[in-house]
């Protein structure tokens, strides 16, 4: 469980096949200092168990289904990734309920700035689209995030300095890819609506 508040940037220093998946290498000193084997942390808002820890750098397995539904299969040495460890029993939980789990992918249509603040812009699949509302949350590449407006397949944030300072948002450009992972309770209430037996009541 994470709370979608980016502790810290890491940098990918290796990408190496491993059967049909890859094992993946970051670098990030801070973080490195207290990581246990076996440690969940959020890399780009996907839960990742890490298998490998020595000096600054740590590693994870990263199988082909997460490679194909995730922005981690376009991952080049030198890149830039958002950092969260796992959410520890006394925490506070200063974002929202993050699973680490994600939904979709998406990309950046198109950036605004506002002085020193932006107004970003997502293209999204329909389906998520549907389980977002406006002032509601939204994780965007582990970033836990307030919508601002939501169309059918579309979504807007407004970032502020350190956010676009302390993330990756800072540096994306529209056309790059976003993981996406939509409210846990929106999930429920989807479900629930969705079994909700036909009557000339709700028809």
């Amino acid at each position: 469980m994470f709370t979608g508040l980016i502790e810290s940037l890491g940098t990918v220093i290796a990408l190496h096949p491993e059967d049909t998946g890859i094992r993946l290498t970051v670098q990030n000193s801070m973080i490195a200092q207290d990581l246990p084997l076996g440690a969940s942390v959020a890399i780009n808002g996907v839960c990742l168990t890490v298998v490998a820890v020595k000096h600054n750098t740590f590693q994870f397995q990263v199988g082909p289904e997460t490679l194909r539904l995730t922005n981690l299969g376009t991952l080049q040495p030198g890149d830039r990734v958002n950092l969260e460890r796992s959410l520890r029993l006394g925490d506070r939980l200063g974002g929202h309920i993050v699973q680490g789990h994600v939904d979709g992918l998406g990309r950046i249509d198109r950036r605004e700035t506002q002085g020193e603040w932006e107004t970003i812009w997502f293209h999204c699949p329909a389906p998520l689209a549907r389980q977002m509302v406006p002032k509601g949350s939204i994780t965007v590449d582990g970033i836990s995030l307030t919508l601002v407006d939501v169309g059918l397949e579309k979504f807007s944030v407004a970032l502020i300095p350190h956010t676009l300072a302390a993330t990756t948002l800072g540096i994306k450009r529209p056309g790059d890819a976003v993981n996406l992972e939509t409210d846990l309770f929106a999930k429920y209430i989807e479900k629930y609506l969705e079994q909700l037996p036909l009557s000339p009541g709700n028809t």
